[in-house]
């Protein structure tokens, strides 16, 4: 009973003696450990991937041992650092790594040239002149019965203006135009059948037997 009762100030005795004596002498942990002191001791473990503020993949690290134990171990994050796992994860690599890098090339702007967008244009052009634009749109009833004849055109309710007919050529055609390209006065307000003139610029040729463009529209009702 001594000894257990006057052990931990025959420790510290023995601490401020070294320290007293010779600043050089090792105290072994043991001595710490028995005044309350903790001992940090870390384990070197290999990183299985990137870990932020740690490492990189394959690096060898230290770590405490409960954060890899409760942590990187069960989620496979490293492991312990031994013969046996750093040839496995070596050959690993070899399997998963490619050989050879894809080397990035430099990206080069071709520009076209004026008789490729001739060209280009001239397409676009055949085929706003060759297709047919259709349109559904809703009558209006009252107009409608309010005619003197059947013959007479029926009225839609919202007339069709240029930017209409330019949405509907992107959409139908996948050609882009503008407003400036169309030669529409007044916007289409009834059922039936139209050739608006187009604005093309004057370097695109016409088909035979054609003295303009024209882009064909049909309007239907719902």
């Amino acid at each position: 009973m001594g000894y257990l009762q006057f052990g931990r100030h025959s420790v510290k005795q023995i601490i401020r003696f070294k320290d007293a004596v010779n600043d050089s002498v090792v105290v072994n942990p043991l001595l710490y450990a028995s005044q309350g002191l903790r001992y940090n001791r870390k384990l070197q473990v290999i990183l299985t991937t990137d870990i932020d503020k740690l490492g990189k993949a394959g690096e060898t690290v230290k770590v405490a041992p409960g954060y890899f134990r409760n942590h990187l171990m069960p989620k496979l994050l490293a492991v312990p650092n031994i013969d046996k796992f750093a040839y496995l994860l070596t050959e690993q690599r070899k399997i998963y790594q490619p050989i050879e890098e894809v080397k990035q090339e430099d990206v080069v702007l071709v520009t076209e040239s004026k008789e490729d967008m001739m060209k280009e244009f001239e397409k676009a052009a055949l085929r706003l002149d060759k297709a047919k634009l259709v349109l559904r749109r809703l009558i209006d009833v009252q107009k409608a019965k309010a005619r003197e004849s059947k013959d007479d055109p029926l009225e839609i309710r919202i007339p069709v203006s240029k930017k209409a007919l330019v949405a509907e050529v992107a959409r139908q055609l996948c050609v882009n135009i503008t407003p400036d390209n169309l030669h529409l006065p007044s916007p289409l307000s009834t059922i039936g059948e139209y050739e608006v003139p187009l604005r093309l610029p004057r370097s695109i040729p016409l088909p035979e037997g054609k003295l303009n463009w024209t882009l064909k529209v049909k309007i239907r009702s719902k």
